[in-house]
């Protein structure tokens, strides 16, 4: 039996639908029995764990399948698994996720942490349950990490990616649906989907290049459009938020989701890259916008040429682009929605002075656009950047019970908490810009927000946003807390 386990995200109350457990569930099909444990609905996810492990058929294997990311998934994954194993050592646990593929060695050293899954997860559990099921160990099942009894930590070769027109529909018929779709700005039952998995890129500070070494699966346009029919035809979907790590990486692709998509009527939102979307022809913009796209999200990044080199962004070594994709979505009412990596190294002040500036100046192209802000947090492949980091004093911690302390909590939210070359200082310049620009250009992504409340922090916040006076705006502070004022990189949308 597997008991598969989504711990509770960066959104409580909004239960964003499980894409990355539902995808190994529906691997899984009819081989074994499974049930899904959601922290995002579940107050006491160890109870209902145990309460699975109880039910189960006797002598049958028993594995709890968690996916991992870093921030609140990992606090309650650590808390849940380390509970686990006191109560029910029977149960063989496995990691799979951004967080074991990255820090493998760290997970299994924990003690109550079996397996873990790097990178595509369904062959190898697969694998694993029938090792399991076997008697055999675990040696032979590709993609999978184990640890011998000397402590020895042991990384099988990475199995072949399986294309995911291959893999099954997801079994949402297991599920209690209208838990999963919220109003949104993009629609009244708005439902997450995943139309590809990795990216082709190799952003020196990205999670997404270690799970998928720089390969991207795409499901078939064909195969999108009906996924999202079977989701607008039973459950009422009118909006997709495409989680794909990029979206937009082939044009005719694109084109050719949106012509499918058309004549569904949903509004919807994606990831891709700005240099990317600015080869893109008008006539594809043009089908994008027919097949209701509203909003773009792709990494700008900086405003420095020099820092996107670092970065390694490849062709996107241009702030100018930034612009011109800032006009380019103006003219065709596509909603922008940057996000940029302030702080980085040697010199953060220097970063986060002259990046606000060309927010500012993206802001004057296109006052749509949104911005999210995050602080500089290094990855362990990044390369030249992680090496001045690590020559600064960063490094990652060598357990679980660190990650899961505040400090690690706050630095996995990416919000500047105990970064080495950030001071208060720094932080506070970027936290009270954020401020201020949300109050003179309050996000979209918020439909609480009324038009009078948007005149009234546009009207407090002006004279504070129009004389570049950041310092200390306690005023907006309490506005905002006053209206529910919700950050999209914080709360989703």
């Amino acid at each position: 039996m597997i008991i598969f386990f989504n711990p509770l995200s960066t959104t409580p109350g909004k239960q964003p639908l499980p894409l990355s457990v539902l995808s190994l569930a529906a691997a899984i099909g009819d081989r074994e029995p499974w049930c899904l444990v959601d922290g995002n609905r579940t107050a006491d996810p160890l109870a209902a764990i145990v309460a699975q492990v109880v039910a189960a058929p006797p002598g049958a294997p028993i594995v709890l399948a968690v996916t991992v990311m870093p921030g609140p998934q990992l606090t309650q994954a650590i808390r849940v698994c380390r509970q686990l194993r006191a109560e029910r050592p029977e149960v063989t646990i496995v990691w799979g996720g951004y967080f074991p593929t990255q820090h493998t060695d760290t997970v299994l050293r924990s003690g109550y942490v079996d397996y873990a899954v790097r990178s595509q997860g369904e062959a190898p559990l697969r694998g694993l349950m029938a090792a399991l099921h076997a008697g055999a160990g675990p040696a032979d099942v590709a993609g999978l990490s184990w640890r011998r009894a000397d402590g020895t930590v042991v990384h099988n070769p990475p199995p072949p990616m399986i294309a995911l027109d291959d893999l099954p529909d997801l079994p949402y018929e297991r599920l209690e649906m209208r838990h999963y779709l919220h109003p949104t700005c993009l629609g009244r039952r708005t439902v997450a989907h995943h139309s590809s998995f990795g990216c082709p890129f190799a952003c020196s500070f990205c999670a997404v290049v270690a799970m998928t070494n720089r390969r991207w699966l795409a499901q078939s346009p064909a195969r999108v459009a009906g996924v999202i029919r079977h989701l607008v035809e039973r459950y009422g979907v009118d909006a997709v938020q495409m989680h794909d790590m990029d979206f937009f990486i082939s044009e005719p692709r694109t084109a050719e989701c949106a012509e499918r998509l058309a004549p569904l009527g949903v509004h919807w939102w994606a990831l891709g890259r700005v240099d990317t979307l600015m080869r893109y022809s008008d006539r594809t913009f043009r089908q994008m916008v027919r097949s209701g796209l509203k909003m773009v999200f792709s990494g700008a990044e900086t405003g420095s040429e020099q820092t996107l080199l670092a970065m390694n962004k490849g062709g996107q070594a241009s702030p100018a682009l930034t612009l011109e994709l800032a006009r380019r979505m103006r003219d065709y009412g596509i909603i922008p929605e940057f996000s940029f990596v302030l702080g980085l190294p040697p010199d953060p002040l220097e970063d986060v002075v002259r990046t606000c500036e060309f927010i500012r100046r993206i802001k004057a192209i296109n006052p749509a656009t949104e911005i999210i802000l995050y602080t500089y947090t290094p990855v362990p492949m990044d390369g030249s950047l992680y090496a001045e980091a690590a020559r600064l004093g960063f490094a990652f911690p060598q357990t679980l019970d660190e990650w899961e302390s505040d400090r690690w909590r706050q630095n996995a939210l990416r919000r500047g908490a105990n970064i080495p070359w950030m001071d208060d200082a720094i932080t506070r310049r970027i936290r009270n810009f954020e401020r201020v620009l949300n109050a003179f250009y309050p996000t979209r992504t918020d439909p609480r927000l009324t038009g009078a409340m948007r005149t009234l922090l546009r009207m407090v916040s002006g004279w504070r946003y129009g004389l570049r006076c950041y310092a200390a705006p306690y005023e907006l502070r309490a506005l905002q807390w006053a209206v529910g004022y919700q950050r999209p990189e914080t709360t989703g949308f």
